[in-house]
């Protein structure tokens, strides 16, 4: 009777314990996986992870101190009929000197953390009148004071830009950094419809670079 009531009693700890824990892991009904089926590293890398955590961190809702690693987030908007996605990893800044520092000027960049930053459009666009087809894409870009360089590559299965080739680059475009007043704590996508056309844009510390683009 006694080592019944003992296994009862663990048995509830552990499903307490494991409620409590993943309460901010599991993605949302509204959440899905950026993923090509039946590749499992890419699917546990472009799975949503602690997606909300980022969003209360940039809104001043909680210190960023309880989670140190690199959420996985998901920004969609539809644009002129297509569906766009930008899947990434969201670091924090923590203290941290971003530009310069912990992302080095005049290199490439993942534009994110860990697994690279992967792009989809459900229907053809244009960016700097290059025509890039539907599809899923790898982005890159470099940083720079004055001028950033943002780069829609072939490839978006790979781990930072370990892998990265400008030979499998579809488009390339310079744009100048915004400098922001307020800082954004945790890298965060959003994309901007305006008609047929939007940009895709990147806010972390005091920069924001914009990608435009315009479905055709």
């Amino acid at each position: 009777m006694k080592i019944n009531i003992i296994l009862n009693l663990a048995l509830l700890v552990l499903f307490v314990w494991n409620c409590a824990g993943n309460t901010n892991e599991k993605p949302s009904e509204s959440s899905t996986v950026v993923a090509t089926e039946g590749n499992s590293q890419l699917e546990k890398e472009h799975e949503l992870f602690r997606a909300g955590y980022a969003d209360s961190v940039n809104l001043g809702l909680i210190e960023d101190n309880t989670f140190k690693s690199s959420s996985r987030r998901i920004a969609t908007a539809e644009v002129g009929g297509a569906k766009v996605s930008v899947n990434y990893g969201s670091p924090g800044k923590r203290g941290r000197v971003i530009w310069n520092g912990l992302v080095a000027y005049d290199q490439v960049w993942v534009t994110g953390a860990h697994w690279a930053t992967a792009i989809e459009f459900s229907k053809d666009v244009k960016v700097n009148g290059t025509t890039i087809p539907a599809g899923m894409y790898g982005f890159f870009t470099i940083p720079n004071p004055n001028e950033w360089t943002l780069i829609i590559n072939k490839r978006y299965d790979q781990h930072l830009a370990d892998d990265y080739s400008d030979a499998e680059d579809v488009v390339r475009i310079k744009v100048k950094p915004e400098n922001l007043t307020n800082l954004v704590q945790r890298l965060t996508y959003t994309i901007t419809p305006s008609g047929n056309k939007g940009t895709i844009d990147m806010a972390w510390d005091n920069v924001k670079v914009s990608l435009p683009f315009e479905v055709i």
